[in-house]
């Protein structure tokens, strides 16, 4: 099947052999650091957020075709790609799921450390793509109340059943976001939330931001910090990655290296998702299936009781924590050996597989089962 291509791809997607080794030949590169010159040679191009690929990149160069192994597209100048005749794909929902678990986990483990049940809180989603939608699906599966805002969806399904982004901030115990990083047009995000709209954040609330870094103005939420010590503050997500504000980090509950999204399913999920784009570009057929490249999950099955804390499964699948410590380690160095810390977390993060991975044998009882089966889990009642 080989076609004699050129592959250039960000080293730190995985599954590029098993999917592109019979494509053509592949060139791993570091992803934050390509340049035209590592392009001199490539027909496709394939990257991660950490790559702009804009005419500075591309232009000059044989590339023919550009895909990246993510749910956003803020870092492709897609205007330059059409108007130079570049197709580009990406690859929508591949890690979703991972990025509702995490903030599922999130929610989960801080109800346990502060104390409240967190089917009581009121959630706040703002943005429901890809992402934000399964949230919401999950959360009112567990028959919690979610206030969604979404504008662009809201002007073209109509306002019922959305809320302004005031009201999530002024009536939401939890606010998670979810919104592409958008810098003009009738509705941009960056620095979504400024001072202003922080500092009506209601007594007590948790946020959480595993979208993208500068729809918070970090700067803005470090002050509102410090005078809100109510506030309980969940980032992945940073406005000057790879460089993390160290002063805002030791203010927040739970810190991450932008690994929300780092499930190893939807890694792979989205390196597959490129490769049939792909073999559609070039007219090929695409036989590898997703599971032929999935590696099976270690802990598969888990017998379980009637009396099983959620938190149980959700903590032996993801703890929070882990990346939290791994992240406050490098907090104190000197600004570029944090930066060059900060990929090295992602790019050796270990292996996280996805809540549907793990199946529960042994519930009796329905409403459990329910339960489970809204947080993700695979059930198996008794």
């Amino acid at each position: 099947m080989s076609c004699g291509l050129r592959i250039v791809a960000d080293e730190n997607i995985p599954a590029l052999e098993p999917l592109f080794g019979a494509v053509g030949e592949l060139v791993r590169l570091p992803g934050r650091s390509l340049c035209r010159q590592d392009l001199q040679q490539a027909d496709l191009l394939l990257v991660r957020s950490v790559t702009r690929v804009d005419r500075a990149l591309l232009e000059g160069t044989p590339v023919r075709f550009v895909g990246t192994a993510t749910i956003g597209t803020d870092h492709l100048d897609t205007g330059w790609l059409e108007a130079a005749g570049i197709p580009y794909v990406n690859a929508p929902g591949c890690n979703a799921d991972a990025v509702v678990e995490y903030v599922i986990s999130c929610l989960w483990h801080l109800a346990a450390e502060q104390g409240f049940d967190p089917l009581a809180r009121r959630v706040g989603v703002v943005g429901a793509g890809n992402v934000g939608g399964r949230l919401v699906r999950r959360l009112r599966g567990l028959g919690m109340e979610v206030l969604v805002c979404d504008p662009p969806r809201a002007e073209r399904e109509g306002g019922e059943g959305f809320a302004t982004l005031e009201q999530v901030l002024e009536q939401a115990d939890l606010i998670s976001l979810h919104t592409p990083l958008i810098g003009d047009g009738p509705h941009p995000t960056r620095h979504l939330l400024d001072a202003e709209r922080l500092s009506r954040l209601q007594s007590g609330a948790i946020l959480i931001n595993s979208g993208r870094g500068p729809v918070i103005d970090n700067q803005a939420l470090l002050a509102v910090k410090r005078q809100r010590p109510d506030l309980t503050l969940v980032l992945d997500v940073w406005e000057r990655e790879p460089l993390v504000d160290p002063l805002l980090a030791q203010l927040c509950a739970i810190v991450t290296p932008h690994i929300a999204g780092y499930s190893l399913d939807g890694k792979i999920r989205g390196t597959w998702m490129l490769y049939r784009a792909i073999c559609q570009w070039l007219g090929l057929p695409a036989p590898i299936t997703l599971e032929q490249v999935l590696p099976a999950a270690q802990f598969s099955a888990l017998t379980v009781s009637d009396e099983l804390d959620p938190l149980l499964p959700i903590r032996l699948l993801y703890d929070p924590y882990r990346d939290d410590r791994a992240l406050r380690a490098t907090l104190a160095l000197a600004p570029e050996a944090r930066a060059l810390a900060f990929d090295r977390l992602r790019k050796q993060y270990p292996v996280r597989r996805e809540f549907a991975r793990l199946r529960l044998e042994g519930v009796h009882q329905r409403a459990l089962a329910e339960r489970l089966d809204a947080l993700g889990f695979s059930v198996q009642m008794a």
